[in-house]
């Protein structure tokens, strides 16, 4: 297959195109260190990118941030990122990238332990990810020409522990490995509107 992996230089993105490169053609794109260049939040930049590799069979997302502020500092402006990058910037490479995804292909996209799973500062985060595992299971019983659609949920990944692992207390990580076999799952699997929990 050719496989298009957004955020393809993040932690769980360098994960699973290194899981996908032995048996696919794998695509790197993002905003730094990739093969095509991308911004989710802009949709002229995913128009671009798709228009530059032309047609694919899968999209995997591993791209999208959010702001860890407590309720009380939370704002309009600081919650806008979690909806311009995590929740719309996933939703638009689906909407900006059907006419792109071969029949019978497939999207995958992430979520996120925190919704189900509330931390500290993470609301923002968590209704991000909420939304975008709510657009999956609904789009995915309309997806056009047999294309499916899924969503992994990770939880904090192992190799981001040093860093992130004090907002998640008492959370076991798990290995970016183990997070990219599920991404691998939907891929090469025939399961549709799914939201695969990794924890």
């Amino acid at each position: 297959m050719r496989i298009l992996v957004v955020g393809a230089s993040g932690t769980i993105g360098q994960k699973v195109v290194e899981t996908l490169k032995p048996s696919h053609e794998v695509l790197r794109a993002g905003r730094n260190g990739a093969d095509v260049k991308v911004d989710i939040m802009s949709p002229d930049s995913i128009t671009a990118m798709y228009k530059s590799i032309g047609h694919i069979d899968a999209v995997i997302n591993a791209s999208g941030g959010a702001n860890f502020k407590t309720v009380s500092d939370l704002t309009p402006e600081l919650n806008e990122k979690g909806v311009e990058s995590k929740l719309k910037g996933q939703i638009n490479l689906v909407l900006l990238g059907r006419e792109y995804l071969n029949n019978g292909g497939s999207f995958t996209l992430t979520t996120g332990v925190m919704m189900d799973d509330p931390i500290p500062m993470g609301s923002s985060a968590a209704m991000a990810n909420g939304g975008v595992k709510a657009f999956v299971k609904a789009a995915a019983i309309e997806m056009p020409r047999g294309i499916r659609i899924n969503c992994v949920s990770p939880n904090i990944v192992q190799e981001s522990w040093e860093k992130l692992g004090h907002l998640f207390a008492g959370f076991t990580p798990v290995s970016a490995e183990r997070v990219a076999r599920a991404y691998v799952k939907s891929v090469e699997g025939s399961q549709n509107g799914q939201n695969y929990e990794v924890y």
